[in-house]
């Protein structure tokens, strides 16, 4: 019976540890097909033998700074919030990020996450130069980029398709990112910083079933006009986003398995 404690002690200290910073509230149709976005991520991310802890840092939910480096990775979900709003829970956010950055913590910003990122390293965030984005978008990957050589392990893409649902974007990029994807729309739709921070606006976690929630929701709640709600959800009804491309992508970052 030592034996066995002993052994699952080592496994427990050993297993890979994630965490998910949830920037939003879950909706009710998440928590009834999902069981919350928390699962909805970590369906896209996690894989077997892991421990996935959850943070709702919307409602003042954090880690306690002494816990950190005990996490292999770190990601921040997209939020109806503004990046650059001062709300308490936002502040203490930048806070967080800014110590993981000295830490050289790996983290993955995802839609808000990535601009609050851009915030923390200096960057400039604010309204969408060409106004709110939902829908299905084809990103274009840089070309010649050592880290996506390595993130994707194998070709790397020429272009991404990917659910967007934005009306802030990246204005100005910190002096030490790089770009790594961009569109039509939207000058940075990715970018990195170092080895530790990888940046998506879109968001490789959701599906149509997501998207089209959601376009409801701020269709009802006259957000957006019923024209632009149509012609977002019309962007799925004969493609998809390219899923497993964006898990390897992301994977790969979090966990090194290249």
């Amino acid at each position: 019976m030592v034996v066995e404690q002993e052994q699952q002690e080592q496994h427990e200290k050993t297993k890979k540890r994630f965490a998910l910073f949830l920037a939003t509230c879950d909706s009710e149709f998440v928590k009834k097909a999902y069981g919350g976005y928390f699962n909805v991520f970590v369906s896209t991310l996690g894989d077997e033998g892991e421990q996935w802890d959850l943070f709702r840092v919307v409602d003042g939910d954090f880690p306690d700074d002494d816990d950190l480096d005990s996490y292999d990775g770190f990601i921040i979900s997209g939020s109806p919030h503004d990046a650059f709003a001062d709300a308490d829970w936002i502040v203490k956010l930048c806070s967080l990020c800014r110590k993981l950055d000295e830490m050289k913590k790996k983290v993955l910003g995802i839609c808000f996450g990535h601009q609050i990122i851009t915030r923390v390293k200096g960057g400039k965030i604010g309204r969408a130069r060409q106004g709110p984005d939902m829908g299905l978008r084809t990103i274009h990957i840089a070309k010649d980029n050592e880290k996506l050589d390595l993130y994707f392990g194998d070709e790397v893409p020429a272009s991404l398709a990917i659910v967007k649902c934005h009306q802030d974007e990246v204005l100005e990029l910190p002096d030490s990112a790089t770009v790594l994807a961009s569109s039509e729309v939207c000058q940075v739709e990715m970018f990195s910083i170092g080895d530790h921070f990888l940046c998506i606006q879109g968001h490789p976690e959701y599906n149509k079933e997501i998207l089209f929630e959601i376009v409801d929701r701020v269709l009802n709640m006259k957000l957006v006009e019923q024209e632009f709600a149509d012609k977002a959800k019309s962007t799925m009804e004969t493609a998809e986003p390219d899923k497993d491309l964006w898990q390897t992508l992301c994977k790969n970052f979090l966990k090194g398995q290249i």
